[in-house]
């Protein structure tokens, strides 16, 4: 019993002496920048679903016509995890560095972030991006011929 005692304070006493304790506004981490922010929408807003059953991969609609400026939110509804990845040979050109500006927390180039949790949204602005085709598919999901594309008039 005393050496349960013992052993018990010893944590105690060692949980203090690495930190256990509230820090101090100066000995506490700077907060992380913000993302840059995707250019201000001036149009309409619209939604895409996001959804794999384990047979059938598909977007919702697969085939959508917005207007420059508008914005393009992509809901995670089931089979996560999913993205929205355009390819590059198949946008306007000229378009990548307007559409990458539109696509807050990007991967990489024209490839949006992993949606892992139950009905998350990524937001696509689609400000400054030339007329034409997009394009689009789910990288996790190709195989199961996740694709669909956007006409931006």
């Amino acid at each position: 019993m005393k050496r349960m005692m013992a052993f018990t304070s010893a944590l105690a006493l060692a949980a203090v002496a690495c930190g256990g304790g509230e820090k101090k506004a100066e000995e506490q981490k700077p907060a992380a920048p913000a993302a840059a922010a995707a250019p201000a929408a001036t149009g309409a807003s619209h939604d895409v679903d996001m959804d794999f059953d384990g047979k059938v991969a598909k977007f919702t609609p697969a085939e959508l016509t917005i207007k420059a400026g508008d914005v393009v939110h992509f809901h995670n509804k089931s089979g996560a995890p999913h993205n929205v990845s355009f390819y590059p040979d198949s946008i306007p050109a000229g378009a990548q560095a307007a559409l990458d500006a539109g696509m807050p927390d990007r991967t990489g180039p024209l490839t949006g972030p992993m949606l892992v949790e139950p009905n998350a949204v990524y937001t696509i602005t689609f400000a400054n991006v030339p007329a034409g085709l997009y394009k689009f598919y789910c990288l996790p999901h190709i195989a199961f011929g996740m694709k669909a594309k956007l006409t931006v008039q």
